[in-house]
This record gives C-alpha cells, structure tokens and sequence, in this order.
C-alpha cells in the first residue's frame, strides 16, 4: 500500500503503532502534543507535520487520542485536519469513543467527501508494541479492505463489524467483558488469600479448567507480584466504562453490572489509582477484605 500516512495521538497505544507501520516500511507524518513523543517516533523514521499539513498531504490519516471530544477538535477544530484535507482521503480513528461521536465524524467527513472508519483496539500496551492488536473497524467494506496491510502491521487481527460506529459498539463491548472479567479475579483472588490459601497455586489449579482466560493469565501475576505498572490505565478505562454507561442509557439498555463497576471505578478514583494499570482493580477488594492479595505467600 504506497500512500503517505499520518499519525496522530503518539500516547500508550498510539506510539508503538506508529512504530510498527514505520516498520512495515509506511512513510509517516506524526502530531501529537508530546514533543518527547514526537522526537522518539522521529528517529524511527517519522516526520512531524502539524494538523493541517497531514490534512493537505496525507492519503490515509491514523488517530488515536484521549476522547471523542478530542478526535472532534483535532479534525474539525481550528487549523484541523479538515480545514485542508483532500477528497478521497481516509480517516482511521483507533480512539475509544462512544458509537454517537464515531458517527458523528463519519458524517462530517462524508460531506467533504472523506472516507471515516472507527477502529478501535484491544490488547493494551503490550500488543501494541509486539503489533498484535485486535482491531474492530466500523464502516465501507471497500475502504477497509484497502487498509488491511496497514492493519497487519499494527494487528493480529482486523474485523469489520459493520457500518460507522459499529467499531465502537464493539470496543465498549469488549470493555465491558475485560473490565467486569477483572474484577471477578480480583475478587476471587481476595478471596483465596483471606481465606488462607496461595493465589499463585490456586491461579494454576484453575487456569486449566473452565475459570481459565486470558484476563487470569494477564492480570493474577501482576496482582500477586504488586506490579500495576500501566499496560492499560485505569483512567482509560472509566472512561471507556463511562461511554458504556452514557450510550446504554441513550438506548434504554440496562447495564447492572457495568454501573456496579463505574462505582468501583469511581471509588478507586477517590483512591489515587487511575494512572495504575486496570489490574488495581483489585485494591477495591482488598480494601473491603482488609487484606493483599500475595502479601503471605511471596514467590
């Protein structure tokens, strides 16, 4: 695929695809507010260009960044992506949005004759860097189809789901599995330590049967060996599990379990601990518990 691209959004996620498509041999502009991120991905080839430069040069435009609001004003904002962006070009946002903002900037782009498709990623930090995210993309099938080299690069997998804004009822979706998935281990794992037992052992006889996934053998070490160094902030995700709210109650759509979640997010909040990784989870638990999960049994 021989077009020039952008990325812009050089964050936890964003960097380390950047990274990847100059890799695979991409040619890249880059922006983003981090000038220590700028210069990091410039060495690995990359040029920084700013908002309007991507717009009138580039063919295919990456993003990924904070917030709906913020992919809106980095596209239609003064000085944006808009203002000079060329026809036929195609805008791929990697954001965490809510379905309504994803089809928001579909429309608009439509109407300057631009090509939108809302791909967000599962996978965290360290996907991102080894390049096996999930990608779940919403909109034309033609349009993607075009984009699957550049996905290769940055994913193990690419899925269309369907029309603008089906990427991102996929992603709160899979939000919704990861996080509540989380905090049962974490519950359970607060359980097996107050009641006496070994979670690393306990982790082991269980991962094998039915109560084994992947969220167990991601997050059980972590939470034994103290380590909520962030793959995937807690702050990210309240404010994916904010979306979920948001759009559920939009649509009348009862979500008991995610609001006890939001809850237990909020709480954790009061904590100090959204910039940990969203394994902190369990420090809900072991405050309720009075107690810390590996604190009796160290490796």
């Amino acid at each position: 695929m021989e077009r020039l691209c952008a990325f812009i959004g050089l964050g936890i996620m964003g960097k380390p695809m950047a990274k990847n498509l100059l890799a695979k041999g991409f040619d890249l502009f880059v922006s983003d507010v981090n000038v220590d991120a700028i210069e990091e991905v410039i060495k690995a080839g990359a040029e920084s260009k700013s908002l309007s430069e991507i717009g009138a040069e580039c063919d295919v435009i990456f993003t990924c960044l904070p917030s709906g609001e913020v992919v809106q004003e980095v596209l239609f904002g003064d000085g944006g992506v808009s203002s000079t962006i060329k026809k036929e070009v195609i805008v791929v946002d990697h954001s965490s949005v809510t379905p309504e903002q994803a089809k928001y900037c579909g429309n608009r782009l439509k109407e300057l004759g631009v090509y939108f498709l809302d791909a967000p990623v599962s996978g965290g930090e360290p996907k991102a860097i080894t390049g096996e995210l999930a990608i779940m993309a919403g909109g034309n099938e033609d349009v993607f189809n075009k984009l699957i080299p550049c996905f290769e690069a940055i994913g193990s997998s690419a899925t269309r789901t369907g029309d603008v804004g089906s990427g991102s009822v996929a992603k709160l979706a899979n939000q919704i599995i990861v996080n509540l998935s989380i905090a049962v281990v974490s519950e359970a794992m607060v359980f097996v330590e107050k009641a006496g037992a070994d979670p690393n052992l306990v982790y082991e006889a269980i991962r094998g049967g039915l109560a084994g996934s992947t969220v167990l053998d991601a997050k059980v070490p972590l939470m034994t060996s103290r380590n909520f160094q962030p793959g995937g902030k807690i702050s990210i995700n309240h404010k994916d599990i904010t979306n979920v709210l948001s759009s559920a109650h939009k649509m009348d759509i009862p979500v008991p379990l995610t609001a006890q979640l939001y809850e237990i997010m909020q709480t954790l909040k009061v904590m100090g601990c959204m910039d940990e990784d969203h394994g902190a989870i369990v420090k809900y638990f072991e405050m309720l518990a009075d107690v810390e999960v590996g604190s009796k049994f160290k490796k």
